[in-house]
């Protein structure tokens, strides 16, 4: 399974959360599989999804997902013992590794080499990290949707990616739609 395979699987569980996105793919792949004005489309922050839910988190009771990947939490290592520091029980930071910045071309990461970004989390004082197979992810997010914890999760799948277009969405139009569902 491929990133978006991975999405398509989780859309009947988050379809209505509060969920942030990182950019390039991840968001583009989420505009086109389910648009909801309950997703926050990340347009030109790369790293920065982790850091935007929590803080989302942090200021409002609604559990919140936060979509990244691994290229991007490498890019945002002061991200995780942010988390771990500041806990918020409604968050979720689901990462999905397929080992690529799937973005630009599917370079290697090093999370697909010898960097495990469970034991990351697990090192930076994250206490409740799962990692799982993308087989795995619907039960697993769903787990945590039920849970009253912070809860990290690290979905492993496969490189590659499908075909999407570019968000024509201004960004104004991508806030204002997303605070209107934060703050009902």
């Amino acid at each position: 399974m491929i990133r978006s395979d991975v999405l398509k699987t989780l859309i009947p569980l988050i379809s209505d959360q509060l969920l942030v996105t990182n950019i390039g793919l991840p968001s583009q792949e989420m505009h086109l599989l389910d648009d909801q004005p309950s997703n926050f489309y990340m347009l030109g922050t790369m790293g920065l999804a982790s850091s935007i839910g929590l803080g989302l988190a942090l200021a409002q009771e609604k559990k919140v997902i936060a979509l990244d990947g691994d290229g991007s939490v490498l890019m945002n290592f002061g991200t995780l013992p942010t988390i771990a520091n500041n806990v918020a029980s409604n968050f979720i930071l689901l990462i999905i590794d397929n080992g690529s910045y799937g973005s630009t071309g599917d370079q290697p990461t090093y999370s697909g080499m010898k960097t495990s970004l469970s034991d990351v989390a697990r090192a930076c004082g994250c206490d409740h990290v799962v990692e799982c197979q993308a087989e795995d992810a619907f039960d697993t997010v769903k787990s945590a949707l039920d849970g009253d914890q912070m809860t990290i999760i690290v979905c492993k799948c496969e490189s590659g990616n499908i075909k999407v277009p570019v968000i024509d969405m201004d960004p104004v139009v991508i806030k204002d739609r997303f605070m209107k569902v934060v703050q009902s």
